[in-house]
């Protein structure tokens, strides 16, 4: 087994070994792990005696069964004992990766009847009083509910609630450290739609936003856009709108290398689930008039812009497919995956135009071998982030809903949307803009500031925030 394509971190064991301690012992370690085709990493010494020293190792792997593999081989060598083996993923979410935090301490009499009974109720009669105030005096404010139930779980697919929280629980670590928003999952135990929108309903008034996560398409559909028109909150499915801002800022960089207006271009997405039906919406709304929505069978959604606009409205696909996929590919512009592996050979996408943009986004594996997609493509890109240019919604959900937040919006609507995509697109300037530079980096400190300006501008542009912007909300 090769590992030229550089090592598997996700898939990184530490091995704690006891040897015995003679000379030679730690190479035959080395000649197991090479054997098997392991990368070694780390060597630390744990323990040394007189006829023993106890070693972690570290060493990258394929993956899980490739692992298993690796640790029986060393368990096979006769001068080596196998203590204990961690997972360095797994050790991260041992105990949950979020805990609550109180802001004040509670160390006296007179501190705790301050923020309990018997001065708490003070604040409970003035909320009663005038209900607006709980924005300010409680978490409210600043708080979102990551909900889900489980049932579309990244590329898992049905899990259950219970599989969903060490998700849940990084979707609220990424709200925290990128936009200092409190985030709390909620995974529930049921996949009705009716009841899911009803839970959501009645646990609203403690949170300032909601976020919807890995629910599957298309019942996603309709319980967010009955949470939209029952909650004077902004409720968002980050799975369809989070991918779609990222991709059409990162198209309308690749438009500019090119010198192309998206209203010219043909564009060509396959897949029309959550997230490719998002696309194709703020698409549209972007200005492209030529696209064409694929699913499994083919080609289901063409037309005009107005008539493409209320079939993705009503969630409408035609019954029969009008072409292939790669009939649908003849002298397009723009391919957005956002399907399934392996769809495409490299040779497809020749019938494309000559300067091909690329967004082949299925996760783990693209709709087309990367590496060949990278050599016959103008500009290319990716969910991954082993190859420039990823399409990371992480990008646009802390951004998006800081400024929705900031401005006490009563929901996210598309100019907000298109604004975070504007936003995001805007942080390259034309000097750094390049075929592997379409989109900044996660880290980027710049993304969550420019995105939540962006968005609170145009929610207050659009008369759904309800507080004015100040200078210095979006901190």
């Amino acid at each position: 087994m090769t590992r030229d394509d550089g090592p598997y971190s996700n898939y990184r064991l530490t091995a704690r070994l006891e040897l015995d301690n003679k000379p030679g012992v730690f190479a035959q370690v080395a000649v197991a792990l090479a054997q098997e085709g392991a990368n070694l990493g780390a060597v630390d010494i744990v323990e040394v005696t007189k006829s023993k020293i106890v070693r972690d190792i570290t060493f990258d792997v394929a993956d899980e069964e490739d692992g298993e593999r690796v640790v029986a081989g060393l368990k096979n060598v006769s001068s080596i004992r196998v203590i204990s083996v961690s997972d360095r993923i797994f050790l991260m979410h041992l105990g949950g990766k979020i805990q609550v935090h109180s802001k004040f301490p509670l160390k006296t009499r007179n501190q705790l009847s301050m923020a309990y009974t018997p001065g708490v109720a003070r604040v409970s009669r003035a909320i009663s009083e005038e209900p607006s105030k709980v924005y300010a005096l409680t978490v409210k404010g600043n708080s979102v509910a990551v909900i889900t139930d489980g049932s579309a779980i990244l590329g898992l697919g049905n899990l259950g609630p219970a599989a969903a929280m060490p998700v849940m629980e990084g979707k609220a670590m990424i709200f925290k450290e990128f936009a200092g928003i409190d985030a709390w999952p909620v995974c529930l135990a049921t996949q009705d739609v009716d009841e899911i929108v009803k839970t959501v309903q009645n646990i609203a008034p403690a949170f300032g936003g909601i976020n919807l996560e890995d629910i599957s398409a298309p019942r996603c559909f309709e319980i967010e856009e009955r949470l939209k028109k029952t909650l004077d909150i902004p409720v968002m499915h980050d799975d369809q709108h989070g991918t779609a801002v990222v991709v059409l800022a990162a198209l309308k960089n690749a438009l500019k290398i090119l010198g192309k207006e998206i209203s010219k271009v043909r564009i060509v997405v396959s897949g029309l689930g959550a997230a490719g039906t998002a696309c194709c919406q703020i698409l549209l709304a972007a200005g492209a008039r030529h696209l064409l929505g694929c699913g499994r069978r083919g080609v289901v959604l063409a037309g005009d812009k107005r008539e493409l606009r209320s079939r993705l409205d009503l969630h409408e696909r035609s019954a029969e497919p009008m072409m292939t996929l790669k009939e649908a590919l003849r002298g397009a512009d723009v391919f957005i995956g956002v399907s399934a592996a392996n769809l495409l050979d490299v040779s497809d996408l020749r019938w494309m135009k000559k300067d091909r943009i690329v967004f082949a986004m299925a996760n783990p594996d693209p709709e087309v071998d990367p590496f060949e997609a990278l050599k016959a493509c103008r500009i290319f890109a990716t969910g991954r982030s082993d190859f420039p240019n990823q399409i990371n919604n992480a990008l646009a959900f802390p951004g998006i809903f800081r400024g929705a937040l900031n401005v006490r919006a009563k929901a996210i609507n598309e100019e907000m949307k298109v604004a975070a995509a504007n936003a995001l697109a805007g942080l390259i300037s034309p000097e750094q803009l390049s075929e592997e530079y379409i989109i900044p980096s996660i880290f980027d400190p710049r993304v969550v500031a420019a995105v939540a300006d962006g968005v609170a501008k145009a929610a207050y542009k659009t008369g759904v925030a309800q507080r004015r912007m100040r200078e210095g909300m979006h901190a």
